[in-house]
């Protein structure tokens, strides 16, 4: 299987919704997605992406055989910290455990790189999602620390994991 990941079109958004409406996914994921996720939930978000400032805003569809099976962003941050951006992503279920997800992390890494002045990105997945934390560290994000009861999850005070890659290390 070829991963690639592309801007979004708004025809994504039933692929989008087929992706994300899933608790297991949900489960590894902020807070704040509906749950079940529609079509039109994802050509809002969708939508919002296409519009988005285009220098703190890195959103992209990851893709198999051309269609939409995850989605990938990298988000600037501001202030003092305006040359640093925060990683998210997901997949659908039927893809993890293939390789898909190191891959999309790498591509997005290297474009955000190449095409603005971020220096670091970085991402925090729950610490237990062992999977996640795999991908990162598979596309050479290192391990920074743990950030203990950082979040509440499904009513659980769980401890997060922060990972960072620099531009320098690329």
């Amino acid at each position: 299987m070829i991963c690639r990941i592309r801007k979004w079109n708004l025809s994504d958004a039933a692929d989008l919704a087929a992706a994300i409406s899933n608790k297991n996914i949900q489960d590894n994921l902020r807070d704040g997605l509906p749950y079940p996720y529609t079509e039109k939930d994802g050509a809002d978000f969708i939508s919002a992406m296409l519009s988005a400032d285009e220098n703190g805003t890195f959103a992209f569809a990851i893709t198999v055989d051309d269609k939409v099976v995850g989605s990938i962003g990298v988000f600037r941050q501001g202030n003092i910290h305006r040359l640093t951006a925060e990683l998210g992503y997901y997949i659908a279920e039927e893809y993890w455990g293939k390789g898909i997800m190191t891959e999309a992390v790498r591509q997005i890494c290297q474009y955000v790189f190449e095409k603005s002045d971020i220096i670091r990105i970085y991402a925090e997945p729950f610490a237990y999602n062992v999977a996640s934390c795999r991908v990162l560290e598979k596309a050479g994000f290192r391990y920074e620390g743990t950030l203990r009861n950082n979040a509440v999850k499904n009513g659980k005070i769980i401890d997060m994991k922060m990972y960072s890659l620099l531009k320098a290390e690329i």
